[in-house]
């Protein structure tokens, strides 16, 4: 009886066509006793309805699998972008019939809207697309694909569920990596951005003699292999390589901010993804620290085939922490631990410049024996503040407030570059881009 009743009872749901047509019924039969002269006409109405929702009932409950469903999805979803889901369903009746979905995605998109709605002929096989934006690492659960079904009579419901319980992984914005690898192998990096930078002079890192073309720099001719192959030969000069470049990120209170939903820690992280891969295409070698009010993570820089994996693993488990963090500790253990000259690209955020010059001297300290880039962030939603037109003097006096906070903002960039610390200022949807300009350019003046 239980095994009946899960089979065919639970399943059945009762749609607002029913009810309309239930309220009708009720509706002739209060008239029928003011108006006597309807006589037999709400009886066979409410046969009608009986009848009707029988031959529906058999329609949808002959066939026991008459729907087959089944989500796909990648093994994990890429923080920060649109990753698909794809939902395929399979009409086994010898009818059309018409379908709503609801699938059941992890509690961490707060969304109680996604409910599809689409007709399937006999026979015929349906696939629903769409997406889903994680902003924060971790674990996201899947739980049931619940399918509702009704055929033309429309009174009934009939829902089959399809337990597809996936935990799935967000790990940094993968996606991202792959867009700007695939724009670096094929030189197509300006289009996301990327400036050209005017290469001053030629690395000294020799590749090969070859035949001299037209374009070639006269000051690179070999006059020897010229004279032994009787045709002008050239130096050709690469980039150098194997120069280390290691992304420091501050998981400290101040990159808990949050801009578009992601916090400022999220946006280091996709930044430093991007930045190590295209460091490795430049066959240089990426390294990792993370530090808080205590030493974090440390990966060695390398350019091994794992070295990206290695980076994706450690930015996956990172978390922002609530207390300042300790730079005294980042210059010990950077210091300690990375014996080569490096570029060091510190993500962290000041948001006054008394905060930024209780870390500086151990700013200066890492500059003295790195090439230190020093990126933080702009407050973007200073910008709507200053530039909205103010109708009162407390709005002026916000006004002001955003304006001197925006102005610090570059006098900490100013007070670093006094002392030989690059820095970066930069909105959060602009920073992988700049990040990456800003590797090439010191790449071509031979900074690093």
């Amino acid at each position: 009886m239980k095994k009946y009743w899960s089979a065919h009872i639970t399943p059945l749901f009762f749609t607002n066509r029913w009810y309309a047509a239930l309220i009708g019924c009720v509706i002739l039969f209060v008239c029928r006793f003011f108006l006597p002269w309807l006589g037999i006409l709400p009886y066979a109405f409410l046969l009608t309805l009986i009848v009707l929702l029988v031959a529906d009932y058999l329609l949808l409950f002959k066939t026991p699998k008459g729907i087959f469903g089944r989500r796909t999805h990648a093994d994990r979803f890429s923080n920060g972008d649109d990753n698909p889901i794809q939902i395929d369903i399979e009409n086994r009746y010898r009818f059309p019939v018409t379908l709503e979905v609801i699938d059941e995605i992890p509690q961490q998109f707060q969304r109680r809207d996604v409910l599809f709605k689409a007709a399937a002929k006999a026979k015929q096989n349906v696939t629903i697309n769409y997406e889903l934006r994680p902003l924060k690492r971790g674990a996201y659960h899947f739980g049931t694909v619940n399918i509702f079904v009704s055929n033309s009579i429309g009174l009934i419901n009939r829902r089959y569920k399809f337990e597809q319980p996936a935990d799935v992984p967000v790990y940094p914005s993968y996606i991202q990596m792959r867009k700007y690898q695939l724009m670096a192998i094929s030189n197509r990096l300006t289009e996301a951005g990327v400036k050209k930078v005017r290469r001053l002079g030629h690395s000294m890192e020799f590749e090969q003699v070859k035949e001299y073309v037209t374009g070639d720099d006269y000051r690179t001719i070999n006059w020897k292999a010229t004279a032994r192959k009787g045709q002008l030969m050239v130096n050709n000069f690469t980039d150098e390589k194997s120069q280390q470049l290691y992304c420091v990120i501050d998981k400290g209170r101040v990159m808990k901010m949050p801009f578009e939903g992601m916090s400022l820690l999220d946006y280091a992280i996709n930044a430093s993804l991007v930045l190590s891969n295209v460091a490795l295409l430049k066959q240089d070698k990426a390294g990792l620290v993370t530090f808080s009010e205590k030493a974090g993570a440390f990966l060695p820089a390398n350019r091994k085939a794992t070295q990206m994996e290695l980076i994706l693993e450690v930015l996956y488990n990172q978390k922002t922490r609530y207390l300042e963090s300790d730079f005294e500790q980042l210059y010990a253990s950077i210091r300690r631990r990375i014996n080569q000259r490096s570029l060091i690209v510190l993500f962290t955020n000041f948001e006054s410049l008394s905060g930024m010059r209780r870390h500086l001297p151990y700013l200066r300290k890492i500059a003295s024996h790195h090439l230190l880039l020093t990126v933080f962030f702009e407050n973007t939603e200073l910008k709507s503040v200053i530039t909205a037109p103010a109708a009162n003097v407390e709005e002026v006096y916000i006004k002001t407030v955003a304006e001197q906070f925006a102005f610090e903002k570059r006098l900490i960039a100013k007070e670093l570059q006094q002392y030989g610390i690059l820095s970066i200022l930069t909105p959060p949807k602009d920073l992988t881009v700049n990040a990456i300009n800003k590797y090439l350019e010191l790449k071509s003046k031979q900074a690093i």
